[in-house]
């Protein structure tokens, strides 16, 4: 059974003809049946105080978890003095035809800057019962700013991802029917794919933290924990195509990443940039597994 899966960073709604538009962005991929989308935001008067993840779980009949580190007050007190609760948020998304049994917001290290804006950063971990077994997937958007900001990040989520299986999610055993309600511990598999905004190119330096380092034979040299660049594996070079058409002021760079456990390498079937796309600075990227 081949399962279509999605990344993209929707930069809060704002396409590149710098109009809002959310329906655009769901019907540029709404044929994946996983997403993981990045920059998803709750709360901004920008966005009328959208509730982006329900929104798109909404309309794209999909199981949804979000998370979010930036969360800030946006409260308010009504005509009637009334205290009204909402919350800021900023943060990641997986979207799934397939249940989604559990999840965690993981907090990536965060150096703020003296005088550059930054956020806090994190990974969402979401493991979805896919029809051929459980799959981990992580939504991921790592610092814009420097490859000093990003090296902290990329080594933390790697060392989270290898405990994964070993950490466990949500509980532990099922002896409290209380809390479990008759489903058994989710315990999350080995196989994992890394999606999102790495805010990084293959020519920088923490690229080969990810995928291994580069030798005089073809391809790279991985150890374990490290992760296989679906972009590549379909037969394109590690320096082609752009996943945003202009970055840092200069013209379009890959920094988005579909990234594979080695275990998923047999499955892989295709992976491409959705060079369509309007919906946002970012383009979506595309990865299609057969896990049957």
């Amino acid at each position: 059974m081949t399962i279509r899966f999605a990344s993209y960073n929707i930069q809060y709604g704002k396409g590149q003809d710098g109009l809002y538009d959310l329906e655009r962005i769901a019907r540029e991929v709404e044929s994946a049946d996983v997403i993981a989308m990045q920059e998803v935001a709750t709360g901004f008067a920008r966005n009328d105080f959208v509730d982006q993840p329900a929104w798109f779980a909404e309309r794209l009949d999909r199981h949804m978890v979000y998370g979010a580190t930036y969360d800030v007050d946006a409260s308010f007190r009504d005509e009637s003095g009334r205290l009204v609760n909402r919350r800021r948020r900023f943060g990641n998304a997986v979207f799934s035809r397939f249940p989604i049994r559990s999840t965690r917001t993981l907090p990536l290290p965060f150096l703020p800057p003296a005088a550059e804006q930054d956020v806090q950063r994190c990974a969402v971990e979401a493991v979805i019962d896919l029809p051929g077994g459980p799959l981990r997937i992580y939504s991921i958007h790592l610092s814009h700013l420097t490859p000093g900001t990003r090296m902290p990040q990329i080594a933390a989520l790697k060392a989270m991802v290898a405990s994964a299986p070993r950490d466990g999610m949500a509980w532990a055993n099922g002896r409290n029917d209380d809390w479990t309600e008759g489903w058994a511990e989710p315990v999350p598999p080995e196989p994992c794919i890394l999606f999102g905004d790495f805010n990084l190119r293959p020519a920088d330096p923490e690229y080969p933290m990810l995928v291994g380092d580069a030798t005089h034979r073809p391809g790279r040299v991985a150890v374990r924990g490290q992760f296989v660049d679906s972009w590549v594996l379909a037969g394109n070079a590690e320096q082609s195509g752009y996943t945003m058409a202009q970055w840092k002021g200069q013209e379009g760079a890959r920094i988005d990443y579909a990234l594979l456990h080695p275990s998923l390498v047999p499955a892989f079937r295709a992976a491409r940039i959705g060079t369509e796309a309007a919906g946002s600075d970012h383009l979506p990227i595309f990865l299609d597994l057969d896990l049957g």
